[in-house]
């Protein structure tokens, strides 16, 4: 049987993704690189033009794209709903991490889910002349909020998982390795991905006016003990976790997050050398590229390693 051609994509990015875009387009002959020049007025608002417009008429088009803060989202919206309009054969919206993702309900009224309206934002992005535009977004906090998403759209959600189970194989000690969650949650999203690994499930239970982490399910004696989630902010919850199962006999403790977004540099906190005890200190943190500024951020610094996207990007732009 012969084999499908490659679909020729034109892949645009914005300022802070173009490492990542780089690395994709290193992935396949078949992926080229297109520039918008990112300017502003005066006024601060944005000053935007997609270069040689007119080459990508007829076109496969995908934009990189990372809203890491509100004052950078405008800008690459606008750009984002400006490409489909450009005659081209098809749109794709990579968008790694989904940031509003862990604003997904109401817990009393008042509350806004922003994670709808982001969803809602995305929604309108204009047809091409391929037709919907299809957004591809890696583990989004809940799993319902695809369908957040309008009828315009076609939302593709991948993982990042295939990544740790690579890196986990390369481990000396891979055959000692035990995954924990921590909490429900996690263990609802990630256990039939990593089914063939011992497994351990935290919870956050309360004691008075605290909340504290124990063991709910699971057994760390001895064992190098992976706490997977997927994404991480302050890190308080890894933090404690990681102390309950090494007090519980873990030999080690590593974890894994698809997307390491670690406000106010709180990747601080598990840099070997600020870390409070050195039975407190993760053997190995894994993070993917999904968040280019915390990339930069850790760059060499232990225990952090990062997962590149970059070939499942690739591969996700040929769906």
């Amino acid at each position: 049987m012969a084999m499908r051609a490659k679909k020729q994509v034109n892949l645009f990015y914005c300022s802070e993704s173009e490492e990542l875009a780089r690395k994709v387009a290193d992935q396949s002959d078949a992926i080229q690189l297109r520039t918008i020049s990112w300017r502003n007025f005066d006024d601060g608002f944005p000053n935007l033009f997609i270069n040689n417009a007119h080459d990508i008429r007829g076109q496969h088009v995908a934009f990189l794209g990372s809203f890491s803060s509100p004052g950078v989202m405008f800008e690459q919206i606008s750009a984002i709903f400006a490409l489909p309009k450009l005659f081209i054969a098809s749109f794709t919206l990579v968008l790694p991490f989904f940031p509003t993702g862990s604003f997904e309900r109401m817990e009393e009224e008042g509350d806004v889910a922003t994670a709808f309206t982001m969803a809602r934002i995305l929604s309108m992005i204009p047809k091409s002349r391929g037709g919907p535009t299809s957004i591809v977004i890696y583990d989004i906090h809940a799993l319902q909020e695809r369908f957040y998403f309008g009828d315009d759209v076609l939302p593709c959600f991948e993982t990042g998982i295939p990544l740790l189970l690579q890196r986990l194989r390369k481990l000396p000690d891979a055959d000692n390795v035990t995954i924990a969650f921590p909490d429900d949650g996690a263990w609802k999203r990630f256990h039939k991905q990593l089914m063939h690994f011992p497994m351990i499930v935290c919870a956050k239970v309360r004691e008075g006016d605290k909340r504290i982490v124990r063991i709910k399910e699971g057994n760390p004696e001895r064992r190098h003990v992976v706490i997977v989630d997927d994404l991480v902010q302050s890190g308080g919850t890894l933090i404690e976790c990681q102390k309950v199962l090494t007090a519980h006999g873990a030999g080690k403790v590593s974890a894994y997050v698809t997307h390491g977004v670690f406000p106010k540099r709180s990747w601080e906190r598990f840099v070997h050398i600020k870390a409070e005890r050195s039975d407190h200190r993760f053997a190995n943190f894994w993070i993917t590229d999904s968040c280019p500024l915390t990339v930069r951020a850790i760059a060499n610094e232990a225990p952090f390693e990062v997962l590149s996207l970059a070939g499942s990007i690739a591969d996700a732009l040929q769906v």
